[in-house]
């Protein structure tokens, strides 16, 4: 998703998707941001922001059948899985120790386990974290019942693990067709999610959050059922599109443009209404099942031409990941903020948000350029024959 950057040092890159990764990912903050004020998931500003991790997805699918497709048989598994760990893992790491560092600050009354954790359950939860083993609800130390706790979104990089274990241990030796009805089956099961149609039983605990697919968070046999269904069509129909080597062309301006329908798409007020919320359902699922790839086949066929257009591009893609993955433990104290100074000058709200965009663009650049990147380095040289492939 946001970690595979379409940067493959021996490849061409793919500027647009990697400028569309970036435009995303400060999507996310922003939704992020504004989520601290929402009177609920219908009244959201940037209303459909948490789409964007779908869209990460069809990224990372197409990404990685780019990067990797070509490479075997001469790759092995654990090959391929000592790469992506070079790639992911140590901004992960990043993300929890700067989460757990911040957990304190987030206090709130409506986070009430904050200041009843004592730092051993902080360490012992930020060291199961760091192995990419969902929290227990024993050790919640928040109140959220997340499966991330220190650092909310990490719960989609799980996911985007697991899609990458079924790439390796059997998707990549799929031929078109039997892609294909993977596919289809994922899209169904989107289409079951979104809909509440409900074909397994599992979603009837849902209430305030029926009609989407927001979720995938949890540990219950829903929250399961919903990760593994947002991530399947969108990994694997990223990577069927990449197979089929189709590009839709854009000759002018395809960046822009691109940027313009994901921001559309992810801004988009809420569908439907208190007799018809089935429709934001539709929208969900219309948005993921069409919109998404198209946007994927957009990007990958067309070109920046000016050297700045590459550029911004180029960083916005970088910052892309280490934006997403540190982020949120800012969130979290603007959270803390807002709920204990609810009568706060609106002047004063805007100014912290304002305030928490910018440090968490600038604390992602410097992460990138001063431990991803290094680290990163470092670890290519002492653990993989070939310094290149960390960054891929």
């Amino acid at each position: 998703m946001y970690s595979q950057s379409p940067i493959i040092c021996d490849k061409p890159r793919y500027e647009v998707l990697d400028g569309l990764r970036g435009v995303a990912a400060m999507i996310v903050v922003v939704f992020h941001l504004f989520e601290t004020y929402s009177a609920g998931v219908d009244k959201q500003i940037i209303n459909h922001g948490y789409l964007a991790v779908d869209f990460f997805y069809v990224l990372s699918g197409f990404v990685i059948g780019y990067a990797y497709d070509d490479r075997w048989p001469k790759m092995t598994i654990w090959g391929f899985f000592r790469r992506r760990l070079i790639r992911l893992q140590p901004m992960v790491i990043a993300g929890l120790v700067f989460g757990a560092a911040l957990f304190y600050l987030g206090d709130s009354p409506y986070a009430p386990e904050i200041l009843k954790t004592p730092w051993t359950r902080l360490l012992l939860v930020l060291v199961i974290g760091c192995f990419m083993f969902p929290t227990p609800p024993s050790l919640d130390i928040r109140g959220w019942r997340e499966i991330t706790p220190i650092n909310g979104p990490q719960w989609s990089l799980m996911w985007e693990y697991v899609g990458n274990i079924l790439y390796a241990l059997f998707v990549r030796r799929f031929s078109k067709t039997a892609l294909t009805v993977l596919v289809v089956i994922s899209a169904m099961m989107t289409i079951d999610l979104a809909l509440d149609i409900d074909v397994f039983g599992i979603l009837d605990v849902r209430s305030h959050v029926r009609y989407t697919v927001i979720g995938g968070y949890g540990m219950s046999a829903e929250q399961i059922y919903i990760g593994l269904t947002r991530l399947c069509y969108p990994f694997f129909c990223g990577l069927l599109l990449f197979r089929l080597g189709k590009r839709m062309t854009v000759s002018r301006g395809g960046f822009g443009l691109c940027s313009l329908i994901l921001f559309v798409a992810l801004a988009m007020p809420h569908a439907g209404t208190a007799s018809s919320p089935w429709l934001d359902g539709i929208y969900n699922a219309s948005i993921i099942i069409i919109v998404f790839p198209l946007l994927v086949l957009m990007g990958a066929g067309s070109k920046v031409k000016s050297q700045h257009g590459i550029a911004l591009c180029r960083f916005l893609g970088e910052i892309s990941y280490p934006l997403y993955i540190t982020h949120y433990p800012l969130i979290y104290i603007q959270y803390g903020w807002a709920t204990r100074h609810p009568d706060a000058s609106v002047d004063a709200h805007i100014a912290v948000a304002a305030g928490i965009l910018m440090l968490s663009v600038f604390i992602a650049y410097a992460m990138l350029r001063l431990y991803d990147m290094p680290v990163r380095e470092w670890i290519s040289r002492h653990w993989n024959s070939d310094n290149s492939q960390s960054r891929s």
